[in-house]
């Protein structure tokens, strides 16, 4: 679903295109956004209609309470005529040395426990020596750079086969997925969904409970690794949260916490054999 913010062959879009889809995205009217913005009805409609142009201040202010990502308040200002706002650096770069560190620091201090970087596309783009562990018998083709979380994880030649409870897995993932594209509007990231719901689905019997799952608290990822053993994850999400470089808001860290004894038991020894 290509977007004016997001789509980069679409043609260049004036502000009041790229300023619609975004208030018709998060489901605003005029009167609700002019409201929230502190600006009249008239002056926002004359906006984005394209009768009047918005400063820079008013730019910035729309996109706040739109709740654009930075990436898209870049194109905002660009098609209103400003320089962008925010830099967009690889993770490598020395200006973003500080963030680097920090994830590396987060990666290695979760061992243990697996735990892994990825971008707005979910393209891995860090891990610790733990995550290896877990990707035992997936194709090779999958783990070819850029690897991507999502497609590893349920394509039928990648973790999918062992992943036990792969039909609440899958099911979370795409909520996951939804979510982030109704904050994004990204449609990379919506035709990756498309790609992930074409996999095959589990069998309905595979849908049962197993034991174990954590009713109202967590989906745990329930996971056979390479020599048998049955390993059970609950995960959390860490961001950057005051981020004003677009590398950095899109970077997110997954970290897989055991979920059972047996499984905190079993990192251990496999920690052993990484040393």
């Amino acid at each position: 679903m290509p977007t004016a913010a997001s789509s980069p062959r679409a043609a260049p879009q004036p502000f009041g295109a790229h300023l619609r889809h975004w208030r018709q995205h998060r489901r605003l009217s005029q009167q609700g956004l002019a409201d929230e913005a502190d600006i009249s009805t008239r002056h926002l409609s004359f906006v984005e209609t394209g009768r009047s142009l918005p400063s820079r201040e008013m730019v910035l202010r729309l996109a706040e309470r739109l709740q654009v990502p930075l990436r898209e308040r870049n194109a905002m200002l660009v098609a209103a005529g400003y320089a962008p706002m925010y830099r967009e650096r690889p993770l490598d770069d020395p200006a973003l040395a500080p963030a680097r560190q920090a994830v590396e620091l987060i990666l290695r201090a979760h061992e243990p426990y697996p735990a892994l970087a990825v971008d707005r596309h979910w393209h891995m783009l860090a891990a610790n020596r733990m995550l290896p562990h877990l990707l035992g018998g997936a194709d090779a083709a999958l783990l070819q750079p850029p690897v991507n979380v999502l497609r590893l994880s349920l394509h039928p030649q990648g973790l999918a086969p062992r992943i036990l409870n792969l039909a609440q897995w899958r099911e979370h993932l795409f909520e996951r997925l939804r979510q982030q594209i109704h904050a994004t509007g990204d449609s990379t990231l919506a035709a990756l969904l498309d790609e992930l719901q074409g996999y095959p689905a589990p069998a309905p019997a595979d849908a049962v409970r197993l034991p174990g799952e954590h009713v109202g608290v967590a989906l745990p990822l329930q996971l056979r690794a390479g020599d048998g053993t049955v390993l059970s994850f609950i995960s959390t999400t860490t961001v950057f949260g005051t981020a004003v470089d677009v590398t950095v808001q899109e970077l997110t860290l997954e970290t897989f916490f055991p979920a059972d004894a047996a499984t905190a038991q079993a990192l251990q020894r496999f920690a052993a054999t990484a040393r």
